[in-house]
């Protein structure tokens, strides 16, 4: 099948939450319809990681589980544009290795 949308779900710290959306903006990732902008959600989550050795984390320490408040974003966005959505959340992020789902969306 050949997608025309896909619904984007990250996790990052609420301090960065304001940044990756106006980044997202800029870019038009948040428009749906052609007539709104700025369209995304955001739900407080628990997210747990352990670093193990190597790791460079942004928070937490090699070897101990950590435990923290984050902020889950989802919004969806036209194909024609999702690298330079992931290239936006990779450049904005600030963990290591951020958690990026993209998932086929069915919206026309």
């Amino acid at each position: 099948m050949d997608f025309k949308f896909f619904k984007v779900e990250i996790f990052i710290p609420e301090e960065y939450v304001e940044r990756l959306r106006e980044s997202l903006n800029n870019i038009g990732a948040l428009t749906i319809g052609g007539n709104y902008d700025n369209c995304m959600a955001v739900s407080k989550v628990t997210g747990y990681w352990r670093p193990l050795k190597g790791a460079n984390p942004f928070n937490g320490e090699e070897g101990k589980l950590s435990k923290a408040e984050e902020c889950k974003v989802e919004f969806s966005c036209k194909n024609e544009i999702l690298k330079e959505v992931v290239a936006v959340i990779k450049r904005v992020h600030p963990y290591e290795v951020p958690v990026i789902n993209v998932v086929p969306n069915f919206i026309e």
